[in-house]
């Protein structure tokens, strides 16, 4: 498969494992609604939020998605948009490795993007999540009207490039079927099935059978099909479908026949076409109305309509599925998500996730009326909380940040050993079991003794107290008192905190 090389790749290719790991702070005065929601606006650096995710996080997501500078050479008051091609990829690569770990087995990343970038954007993609997990590029018609401004094009449309995590296990559900789909459905016989529309009795296709006369009810006979074309059923098939009233002769029951179809049969929904025209999906000056109507002062350049953002949802989720965006900007992915009864997490860089994010989405849950709110029928309700990114785990020197507690080590130590998020439980000295083996932490004086070390060192009496796995054990402390044959009839393998942690 071939790879795009830019300078300094080698640096972006270790940038996500450098990165050091941040713990997450709660803002509660930010926090709004349901306190026990599981929705997150987090502020911060995106790849350092999403490295802090990781542990709680990993395989979890169902959709992501995710509007970048677009590298346009325009300045934007929130983003540096004047980005060097080499630059820009620099940015994007190490996020989408990050993203890829929280993506689901059977999850989808959405990227919106423009023609300046989207076709290395691809071939970065194809390095990261597999050529053969490509979906689709969509095109969405981002403008009703041409720019007669234009050098040499009115450029009226951006892409919404799809990857699933794996092509075999994500499959997309179906559209609502359109108002204009359905008007081709009448009844003008008072067929007790209802609506129904007429379909062809003739193809192309070669059929054995299909070259008989028909008699209509009338009497006109019809010698065949029409020239270089056949029945599609055979004349035994026919006058079986005619005696359960399947077939339309026309009203004086002299038309060349054909099938009934009716709506009641058909597939209940539209596959996703990879055209989206502004009529059904939206456009840049809707979404700047939609944002202007919520914050009242200065928005992102290139907002997104919520009809757009719904239009993924729709396609990539089911109520209750978790979605996230880590390039949040004006919050429609999350207001959405908050509207159609998703979980979300959002990630915001600065003061403009305190000025524009938060603010809507306080607006989202005391019920607005904007957007896509009249056709879900959103009525408001919920909640979020907001976070920003605290201290890091380890200092320059590699120790534990003496602030980090019990359950951020857990879930970093979890996470490192079998690269999936910690199951929730309670508060407990035993992590969990993976693969038939045992994790245990002993750290903050999870067992009762908050004297520095009580309880943090392995003792035959600390062992005791441990919740028993008959099997083998990792052991987290800050030293053992048990000697190597102990350890070994024990089955414990013991790590000692800090040397042994390991940075993600």
């Amino acid at each position: 498969m071939p790879l795009l090389l830019w300078l300094n790749k080698d640096q972006a290719v270790r940038t996500a494992a450098q990165c050091a790991y941040r713990l997450l702070e709660p803002v509660p005065e930010l926090s709004y609604g349901d306190q026990d929601s599981e929705n997150l606006v987090i502020q911060g650096d995106n790849l350092e939020a999403l490295k802090a995710l990781l542990p709680f996080y990993a395989g979890k997501v169902k959709c992501i998605y995710i509007d970048p500078p677009y590298n346009t050479k325009s300045a934007f008051e929130h983003y540096d948009d004047n980005l060097e091609h080499s630059q820009w990829l620099s940015l994007i690569y190490p996020r989408l490795e990050l993203l890829r770990e929280l993506l689901a087995e059977d999850g989808s990343i959405w990227v919106s993007i423009d023609d300046n970038e989207a076709h290395y954007l691809k071939v970065v993609m194809d390095e990261i999540f597999g050529r053969k997990n490509f979906i689709a590029s969509n095109i969405w018609q981002k403008i009703y009207s041409p720019k007669n401004s234009a050098k040499h094009f009115s450029d009226d449309h951006d892409y919404v490039i799809v990857y699933a995590k794996d092509s075999e296990r994500w499959k997309p559900n179906l559209l609502p079927r359109t108002e204009k789909q359905n008007k081709a459905y009448k009844n003008p016989d008072d067929d007790p099935r209802g609506l129904w529309k007429a379909g062809d009795l003739s193809a192309r296709n070669y059929y054995g059978e299909g070259t008989y006369s028909i008699t209509c009810p009338s009497g006109r006979v019809i010698d065949g099909p029409p020239s270089g074309m056949y029945w599609r059923v055979s004349k035994d098939k026919l006058s079986i479908l005619d005696a359960d009233n399947r077939i339309w002769w026309g009203k004086d029951g002299n038309n060349t026949p054909a099938i009934k179809r009716f709506l009641s049969e058909v597939k209940q929904g539209r596959v996703p076409q990879t055209l989206w025209m502004y009529e059904e999906v939206g456009h840049t000056q809707e979404a700047k109305k939609e944002a202007v109507a919520l914050l009242r002062d200065s928005v992102f350049g290139t907002p997104k309509p919520e009809r757009l953002m719904q239009r993924i949802l729709q396609i990539a989720t089911i109520e209750g599925d978790l979605v996230l965006d880590s390039f949040l900007g004006s919050a429609t992915t999350v207001a959405v998500a908050h509207k159609m009864k998703r979980r979300y997490i959002g990630i915001e860089l600065g003061e403009h996730a305190v000025t524009h994010c938060q603010p809507r989405l306080v607006k989202v849950v005391e019920g607005e009326q904007g957007g896509i709110s009249k056709s879900v029928d959103w009525q408001g309700g919920g909640g979020f909380r907001f976070y920003k990114l605290g201290q890091t785990v380890f200092d320059s020197y590699g120790y534990i940040n003496p602030e980090v507690r019990f359950d951020a080590l857990a879930a970093h130590i979890w996470f490192a050993e079998t690269r999936s998020p910690k199951p929730p439980a309670e508060k407990s000295p035993l992590l969990g079991l993976h693969n038939g083996v045992a994790y245990y932490l002993l750290y903050n004086g999870i067992l009762g003794d908050r004297r520095p070390q009580g309880g943090n060192v392995l003792t035959s009496r600390v062992l005791e107290l441990l919740p028993p796995h008959d099997g083998p054990k990792v052991i987290y402390g800050e030293t053992t008192r048990l000697g190597p044959e102990r350890l070994k009839q024990q089955q414990i393998t013991f790590k000692q905190i800090p040397y042994d942690v390991r940075a993600l």
